[in-house]
């Protein structure tokens, strides 16, 4: 598993670096496909802050804990991941397909709108088809409130987005 582990507000000594390592290694036993892991420790009003965010054969996992204490926030989320692992492997790994195909290039903007809005943050990931279902579960996966994919069934771009009734709802575009 390649594994990134940066600071913010905080240096991360060897110690702590040996310590993450350690204890997200003991993750691939649950899941011998975690490709890589970006954790961000932080230290934000007394509070230590662990973020980690895993790819997991194409599935990303997301796991945030803060706590006084900069090595239990890192059990805590190791404890957090473990559990998100266990509840969705089975379903996921089973329906997911083992090709990823990448995101298109982003369209050029014009000059006007590059002045007008900045563009403060750029995300990129694997994107592969999938149902409806598994969206849904990539979304809370997240704790995102919305997740755009490729429907596996109608091989479009679709958004799921969580409803303030608690329930889903999906966008297709037209034809």
């Amino acid at each position: 598993m390649n594994l990134t582990v940066r600071g913010k507000n905080i240096e991360v000594t060897e110690a702590l670096r040996q310590y993450v390592e350690k204890r997200l290694s003991k993750l691939e036993r649950f899941a011998n496909h975690l490709d890589e892991a970006q954790v961000v420790l932080s230290l934000e009003r007394g509070q230590h802050r662990v973020e980690v965010t895993m790819n997991m054969n194409g599935m990303i996992l997301r796991g945030e804990e803060a706590t006084h204490d900069m090595y239990a926030a890192v059990d805590l989320v190791v404890e957090k991941l473990e559990r998100q692992i266990e509840r969705y492997k089975g379903r996921i790994l089973r329906r997911r397909g083992e090709s990823a195909t990448p995101l298109a290039p982003p369209l050029p903007s014009s000059p006007e709108k590059e002045e007008e809005f900045k563009v403060v943050r750029v995300k990129r990931f694997t994107w592969k088809p999938m149902s409806v279902k598994e969206a849904i579960l990539q979304m809370n996966l997240l704790g995102h409130s919305f997740f755009v994919f490729t429907n596996a069934d109608t091989d479009q771009v679709n958004v799921v987005y969580r409803r303030h009734d608690g329930h889903y709802g999906l966008i297709e575009p037209e034809s």
